[in-house]
């Protein structure tokens, strides 16, 4: 991991109030969470604390929405994913569920998190922590021996997680051979997982992914390259969320994560980018199974990725209830997708399982849970746009940081994206994404970049090709 430490950045409270993070819940919400952990979950559920669970999240956690146990089955796997059930501590049209909508999803920041529930709920009773009996929405996937799905349920039930392990952890235990007995089929389900994905025409970006680190008083900018054990795990709740968008279309109600196929004109740019970076694109492969070819080290793939997120813009929320709506499926995914596994974190998810445990319960879906239909693509459509803004000004403000005391220096960069007096680039040390004036700059190209100015205040850095 590459890192660059800064040892006199601040705190991020301006940056919470530039965005007008709230800072704390409202007096009726705490007491209805207080409330609802006293009186405990509701609804009767089968006990699956036989079954044992781990978790596999972020280093310190505690807002654990997922649990999960791969086991063989005659003719392949059987998936058992554990969903937090928040529906089951949360009163419709109360105090939480009010706040909640005008959140939209818990945002979080290098110092803390601004969280979507009280924590009494979400890093506490609702969390699927270790060692304890919870109540979770259990969903049982079976898997043929490709990986397709050939059955699929979810029910309200009690489980236990026996461990909380965190990426490096498990990625570590599995090159060394001591995976836990839960996750050891993991490489195997999520790579056959991962091809179907790809045959399908699943488009995934490798782009650098920036983040944020304290170190002491400071704060640092890191690369975290995605382990495969990331990718695994994201394709277990990619095959839930696809399991659930079936289930509801078939029920004729839903909530579904869509996103419209890329026209022609798209597919055709990345083409000519290809061509223009040097990158052969056989005649008979797709952008999904190209792109999946491709050295993210590499800097013309990288330039490549950036192009692709062409073939990715437009995603929102569909909501149907009766008839069945135009577009029903997520162009990135190759396949109808919900989301269902992260409801402490994401408003809609309360929903999506709420559905889904009606539909498979052969039940009808909850009054409250259609009347909220119509209104979930806008709060969610604007908490994501809020929450991406706020990371984003979060990474601004610890490049100029870190930055700070560099003006003049060089770095060698790769141009990402160029236009006729500048271009996008990425500084592989210190990590850095930023724009770099200059003309004839070239996509794929590696440049040296010189720092003319730094802005803390405004959270901003300047380049010019040297």
């Amino acid at each position: 991991m590459d890192s660059a430490l800064n040892q006199t950045g601040g705190d991020f409270a301006r940056v919470r109030a530039d965005f007008d993070l709230p800072d704390r819940f409202p007096a009726a919400a705490l007491t209805e969470a207080d409330q609802a952990v006293s009186a405990g979950p509701r609804g009767s559920r089968v006990d699956a604390t036989d079954v044992p669970f781990v978790t596999v999240d972020p280093p310190g956690a505690k807002d654990l929405d997922q649990a999960m146990h791969l086991a063989r089955r005659d003719g392949g796997y059987r998936l058992h994913y554990a969903i937090a059930d928040l529906g089951a501590f949360v009163d419709p049209g109360g105090a939480i569920d009010a706040v909640a909508r005008t959140r939209g999803q818990t945002v979080y920041l290098p110092d803390g998190n601004v969280p979507l529930h009280p924590t009494a709920l979400s890093e506490g009773a609702a969390s699927l922590l270790p060692d304890q009996r919870r109540a979770a929405a259990l969903w049982t996937i079976d898997l043929d021996h490709d990986g397709n799905p050939v059955g699929a349920d979810v029910r309200r039930a009690w489980v236990r997680s026996v461990a909380q392990f965190d990426y490096e952890t498990v990625h570590a235990d599995i090159d060394a051979g001591r995976a836990h007995p839960s996750l050891a089929l993991l490489p195997e389900v999520g790579a056959l997982r991962r091809a179907l994905a790809i045959k399908r025409g699943a488009v995934e970006l490798q782009l650098p992914e920036q983040d944020i680190e304290r170190d002491g008083d400071g704060w640092g900018l890191v690369l975290r390259p995605r382990t495969p054990v990331d990718a695994w795990n994201a394709e277990l709740s990619l095959l839930t969320g696809m399991c659930a968008a079936q289930m509801m279309l078939r029920a004729g109600i839903g909530v579904l994560r869509t996103l419209p196929p890329a026209d022609d004109g798209a597919v055709e740019w990345l083409r000519r980018s290809a061509e223009a970076l040097g990158i052969e694109w056989p005649a008979d492969a797709s952008a999904a199974e190209l792109l999946a070819t491709l050295d993210p080290t590499d800097p013309a793939a990288l330039a490549l990725f950036m192009d692709a997120t062409r073939l990715l813009r437009g995603a929102g929320y569909t909501v149907f209830d009766g008839e069945l709506p135009e577009i029903t499926t997520h162009a990135g995914i190759a396949a109808a997708y919900a989301h269902v596994t992260a409801p402490l974190r994401r408003l809609v998810d309360r929903f999506g399982i709420e559905i889904c445990l009606a539909v498979s319960a052969g039940e009808p879906v909850p009054e409250w849970v259609r009347e909220a239909l119509p209104l979930l693509p806008g709060l969610m459509e604007t908490s994501d746009s809020h929450a991406a803004k706020v990371d984003r000004a979060c990474l601004d403000q610890v490049e100029a940081w870190v930055l700070g005391d560099r003006v003049g220096a060089e770095f060698d960069a790769v141009v990402l994206r160029a236009e006729a007096t500048v271009a996008e680039i990425f500084i592989p040390e210190p990590p850095v994404l930023a724009k770099a004036a200059g003309e004839g700059q070239r996509e794929g190209e590696r440049v040296r970049v010189r720092l003319t100015a730094t802005d803390p205040i405004r959270r901003r850095v300047a380049f010019e090709r040297a």
